[in-house]
């Protein structure tokens, strides 16, 4: 393919595109094949020869389309969303190409400047002060990596880096059981091990981790010989929203001298709204804090905002700067690849500045406060059905119910019963998750395209299959 070609073909992945969007009501939430099923319809050797554009489109509709779950789905009510709005769509259009490799300043000095504007945009929304400094990495995972590696380092005065951790001091890390599992990938990753991740009681009415217990785990750890690092937080958790005091985890942590992240990936754009920010009270005392505009506002994924109090902590501990890397006679300049895992970056903020500028704040505060607004009333009436309980009341908009056997059943076959039943009915999209080692279902309202009626919708689906099963 040629420019020439792209041009005509490009155009009609436009309207592709369009038409799919326009078409997502009628298809199945998640996708109704088989394991294999796709496999088996791929050729086991690449071509040696070149294959036409239209044949590799035709296969495109019809060999992967099928095995899609489509994400964009208005009644993909798992997980969390991964929203694309069309605006984020255009501009990633634009950003494939451009085709540029964002690493450097002078690598591309408008991609490093826009990125240092629109993490302060972005900073300012949620209620962040002054003082914080913002970078865009692919994923939360990735933040709370480098928040984990600059725990390590700190506290080690920078020695792992130079020589290993062999001989030095066992660091310990806290958090609380509700937390991601990035939270063990990223102690993994940087050889703290999971045995050093010591995991806090929660509990009261958001399942925050206990301030007291956590102080009591600092203080045996340090008497034990270990060399406490750093706490991880959270602010709503993927299971059950599960949601940490900050202050008083603040408190400990500040008195203690550790390093503190916090992990709002999801719940954390929902701050753009201001009545919301009470949630995390106390988190302008933390030292790292991470948020994904590719979950619920809309940025196409990858795009996740990492703020740091300290941004010198991280670009001590990852940067390397070969000759090669260095940008000669410019001061002042910021070199992103210093603040992120991987050297080479894309060109992700401009996604995040289109859609601030084409939604604007307040059309993106609109659509959060209808998620909540709509999942606290399927909420109400879920509770209020007779056989099903909510089990963790709605945090933001996400919430987890059962229904109730009506005889000796196990309540978690029933449940996992009703899950698969209602995914492979295809009309809406729930997981599953566990809360207080019991089996429970996952509402989770944040669908660009999400209505009211789709929440109604998802009501009479769950109710109807339930009927079906008990």
């Amino acid at each position: 393919m040629d420019w020439e070609e792209f041009r005509k073909r490009g155009s009609d992945a436009a309207h592709w595109a369009a038409d799919y969007h326009a078409t997502l009501r009628d298809r199945p939430v998640r996708a109704q094949t088989k394991p294999g099923d796709i496999m088996a319809q791929l050729p086991a050797r690449a071509p040696d020869t070149a294959e036409s554009i239209d044949d590799i489109l035709n296969d495109l509709e019809h060999t992967i389309m099928p095995g899609m779950t489509h994400w964009q789905h208005p009644r993909f009510f798992a997980y969390f969303p991964a929203n694309a709005a069309p605006v984020s769509v255009l501009a990633e259009s634009y950003v494939t190409a451009i085709a540029a490799q964002c690493m450097l300043w002078q690598t591309s000095p408008a991609a490093t400047e826009l990125e240092t504007r629109t993490c302060d945009w972005m900073r300012q929304a949620v209620g962040l002060p002054e003082g914080f400094a913002g970078v865009i990495q692919d994923s939360a995972s990735t933040a709370t990596l480098c928040a984990v590696l600059s725990m390590r380092e700190r506290t080690l005065d920078w020695a792992a880096n130079r020589d290993g951790l062999a001989g030095q001091p066992r660091l310990r890390v806290y958090c609380s059981a509700e937390v991601h599992t990035s939270i063990d990938r990223a102690i993994w990753i940087s050889g703290i091990g999971e045995a050093n991740l010591v995991r806090i009681p929660s509990g009261g009415p958001t399942r925050s981790m206990d301030a007291t217990a956590l102080q009591n785990a600092i203080s045996e750890d340090r008497a034990a010989g270990f060399l406490p690092a750093g706490i991880i937080t959270c602010i709503g958790s993927t299971g059950a929203g599960a949601t940490d005091d900050m202050t008083a985890i603040m408190d400990v942590a500040e008195a203690e001298g550790l390093y503190t992240h916090v992990d709002a990936a999801w719940a954390g754009a929902a701050m753009i709204c201001p009545e919301y920010q009470h949630i995390w009270q106390g988190v302008e005392r933390a030292d790292s804090v991470v948020l994904n505009p590719h979950k619920w506002l809309g940025a196409q994924f990858d795009c996740t905002t990492h703020f740091l109090k300290d941004p010198e902590t991280l670009v001590k501990t990852l940067a390397i700067q070969p000759e090669y890397l260095k940008t000669h006679g410019a001061d002042g300049i910021i070199n992103y690849s210093e603040w992120s895992v991987p050297l080479g970056r894309r060109f992700r903020a401009l996604k995040l500045w289109f859609l601030l500028r084409a939604h604007g704040l307040d059309g993106l505060r609109e659509m959060i406060r209808n998620h909540v607004t709509w999942a606290e009333q399927l909420a109400k009436r879920l509770g209020k059905t007779e056989g099903f309980e909510i089990v963790s009341e709605p945090m933001l908009s996400l919430f987890t119910f059962r229904i109730l056997p009506k005889d000796d059943t196990n309540s978690d076959v029933l449940n996992q019963k009703l899950v698969n039943v209602i995914n492979d009915d295809g009309r809406i999209y729930l997981t599953q998750t566990r809360v207080d080692g019991a089996l429970v279902i996952r509402f989770q309202a944040g669908a660009w395209t999400c209505t009211a009626e789709d929440v109604d919708d998802a009501y009479d689906v769950i109710t109807e299959l339930a009927g079906k099963i008990i």
